[in-house]
Parts: structure tokens; sequence; C-alpha cells
């Protein structure tokens, strides 16, 4: 047997072992069984409505304390610490009061010194009087001789009568000029004890107000609380992710800024977020059971206070496509052990709601944006849109769906392509992250 006879050989067993095994590859591929859909039913029956939701624990009443307004920057020589406890009336914050006490000192100088003028203008001003009173009998005094010397003209040579005339025109013009002159007196007299009683009002308006601010160096709590130290911003940089240390005894203070918050432990709320869909479910005084993640041991009890009327607005970076809404949940009986700042899960109870048909979240997807249910039709599966009225979190109340309609619990026409590729379907409607 030559080689040639041989190569030939060799190529036809090669070729037939090809088409063997192609062969037995279509074989397997037509009898390997088809994926199955997983389905559920449309079912009737009552919905609890069970809203979930993360917040952070808020006090319902706080009181900032501030800094006092005296134009000069403060230091602190006294702060309570965060967290401490304090009763209403108690001492919170305590500032130097040395300028004020040398204003006030300065103040009730100017105070007896104002006394003393005013002492001083009014026996000035009597003594005046006094004098005033003197040269006016004098001068009377005087016009009075005069008039009787001129009367005596026919005993006297004309020389002398002249003169006579001559002095009685002299002391009638000093009596008018002394009445101008006493008028013009009290006047003057009573403006300089009028300037002096200013002088005196200003130093005790002075003192009244060195007095007040040295009352305000003492900042006391309005009401019963927990003291929460506030960040001190007086600072020549900042950069981004600093964190700012608290205000300590010896730093200095500019007036009107915030030093210390106060919160009402007896007033407690947490504050959280809800979905837009379910933000129609919920309305005030409906039960909230809050779990603290710090404190799971804790059973806390509140009802629904509040719900924000507005969606809260979102980050840019965001990547949430629902709005949110602010619900604030009152704690009915706080605990001595929660602290503003810890953070929880809520489950707000919204009622009820009967006679209603429903389908797992799983069921649901959007399609075109709108919310659609996969109905099976023989082997297939059609898409048909579907209206959602209410929401749990494990059922949805729908509208469009007969009782008993049988759907796909996933997506049928992302299924096939998830298997020959590989790649994730979309996840359902109903259980998109909330």
């Amino acid at each position: 047997m030559n080689a040639r006879k041989i190569i030939r050989i060799a190529m036809a067993v090669l070729l037939l072992a090809g088409v063997t095994t192609g062969t037995l590859m279509a074989l397997k591929r037509m009898h390997r069984p088809e994926r199955s859909v997983p389905t559920i039913r449309v079912t009737r029956g009552n919905l609890d409505l069970m809203i979930y939701t993360s917040g952070e624990l808020r006090a319902g009443k706080t009181s900032m304390l501030v800094a006092p307004s005296v134009g000069t920057s403060l230091r602190l020589i006294f702060l309570a610490k965060t967290g401490a406890r304090v009763k209403s009336g108690d001492l919170v914050a305590d500032f130097d009061p040395s300028d004020q006490e040398h204003n006030l000192e300065m103040a009730s100088y100017d105070l007896r010194q104002a006394e003393q003028a005013i002492a001083k203008a009014k026996s000035d001003a009597s003594v005046q009087e006094s004098q005033d009173k003197v040269d006016l009998l004098k001068a009377d005094f005087d016009v009075r001789r005069a008039e009787m010397d001129v009367s005596k003209k026919d005993l006297v040579s004309a020389i002398d009568a002249k003169k006579n005339l001559l002095a009685l025109d002299e002391a009638r013009r000093h009596l008018s000029q002394l009445k101008e002159d006493i008028a013009s007196h009290s006047v003057s007299n009573q403006a300089d004890i009028a300037v002096a009683e200013e002088k005196l009002a200003k130093a005790r308006l002075s003192m009244q107000q060195a007095q007040k601010n040295i009352q305000s160096m003492h900042l006391r709590a309005p009401m019963d609380g927990l003291v929460a130290v506030q960040e001190n911003r007086e600072t020549n940089f900042y950069f981004t992710g600093m964190r700012l240390p608290e205000y300590r005894e010896g730093d200095e203070v500019q007036p009107g800024a915030f030093v210390a918050q106060l919160l009402d432990m007896e007033q407690m709320e947490m504050q959280g977020k809800v979905a837009e869909i379910d933000r129609a479910n919920l309305s005030p005084g409906e039960p909230a059971e809050i779990e603290i993640y710090a404190l799971p041991r804790l059973k806390i009890t509140g009802k629904v206070k509040d719900v924000a009327g507005a969606a809260l607005q979102s980050a840019w970076f965001s990547d949430s496509g629902t709005s949110k809404f602010g619900v604030v949940i009152a704690l009915e009986h706080p605990d001595p052990q929660l602290r503003p700042g810890q953070t929880g899960v809520v489950a707000i109870s919204a009622g009820e709601i009967k006679n209603v048909l429903y389908l797992p979240p799983q069921a649901i997807f959007a399609k075109s944006g709108n919310p659609v249910a996969y109905v099976r039709k023989g082997k297939e599966f059609s898409p048909e849109k579907i209206k959602i009225a209410r929401r749990s979190e494990t059922r949805i109340a729908v509208e469009g769906l007969a009782e008993g309609t049988e759907v796909a619990l996933v997506n049928p026409e992302e299924a096939a392509h998830k298997t020959s590729t590989g790649a994730a379907a979309s996840p359902p409607l109903g259980g998109a992250k909330r």
C-alpha cells in the first residue's frame, strides 16, 4: 500500500468522525428541554399597607444659645460638654466679663461726675439768683435816688440839675440792662443744669447697659435638655473634608455666634424619606414602629406627625429615579438611651385595603415607561399595561387584570437573551430598589 492511499484513508476517517460528532451535538440540542418561565396568578384579598423607610433621630424642640452682642470679641471661661444634661436655669456657657466690668466702672465714675456737676450747677444758679436779687435792689435804689436828685432842680444850679438828669438816665439804663441780664442768667443756669442732667442720664444708661451685658455673659438653659456644643468656625483656613472642632473653654467667640444648642429630649422625632408612590398612602396620625440600629432590642412606637407636600431636592449625583418626600414620626415615649443623630428603620402601618387584586412586586415590569405584566397566552407571554393602585413591601394592588390571570415572574423577553449571552435582565418595576 503506497503512501498516497494511506493519506486518503486517514482523511476519510477524520471526515467521518467530524460528521458523527456534529450529528450527535445537533441531536443533543434538539432534545434539550426548554427553560420554563415561573409564573403566578392574580389573587384577590386584603392588602396591608406597610411602608418602610430609614431615618435619623432629631429633637422635636431645640433652643440655640448665642454669644451676647456686646461689640467686642468674647472669651469663654466655662462651657458645658456635649451630651451633658441640664435643667432649666442651669449655666451652660460663661464669658469673661472683664471688659464689661471696666465699662461699668467707667460709667459709674461718669455718673458720680454728672451728679456733682448737677449739684454745682444748681448751687451756682442759686448763688447767681441771690446776687441778681441784690443787684436788682441796688439798681432800683439808684434809680429812686437819682429821681430824688432830679426833683431838686430848683434848689441846685443848672449844671448840677443837668448832671442829675444824666445820672437818672444812666441809673435807668443800668436797671433795664440788669433785668435783661437776670433773665439771661436764669436761662443759662437752666441750660447748664440740663447739660449736667443729660450727662447723668447717659452715664446711668451706660451703667444699665454694662450691667445687662454682664448678666448676658452667663448663658443659662431656657429648658431641660441635652447640650450640643457647636463647631468653632473662627478659623483662617478650611479645606474639603475638614472637621471643625467644637468650642472649648478659652476660645474667642464673636458676638452673635452660635455657641451651643439645647435639645429637648422629651420630644424626639424620626425624620425620613418615602418614595413618591408611598406618599399617597401616608397621613398624620398613622402608627409606626421604630428600630434603632445601635439599640436593636429597644422597642419604640410613634405616630406620623407630618408628611411633606413637596418632593425633596435630590443631589445631582443621585442615582434614584423616583422623587422622595420627607416624613416626620413623633416618638410616643422617648427612651433615655436615645440620642439625636442615631439612625434606624421605620415601619409605618398605613391601614388595610380589602378585596383588591394584587401581585408580588417581582411580577411587574416597566416597558416604554409604563408598568406591565406578562400574561400567559398559550405557550407565549404577552405584555399588558396595568395600573398600580396601592402597594406594600410584598404586594402591589393592580387594576387591568382579571382574577386568576397567570403572569410571569421573570421577563420572558429577556430570559432567552440572558440564557444565551449571560447578560443580566433588567429588574422588575415592582422589585426595584426604593
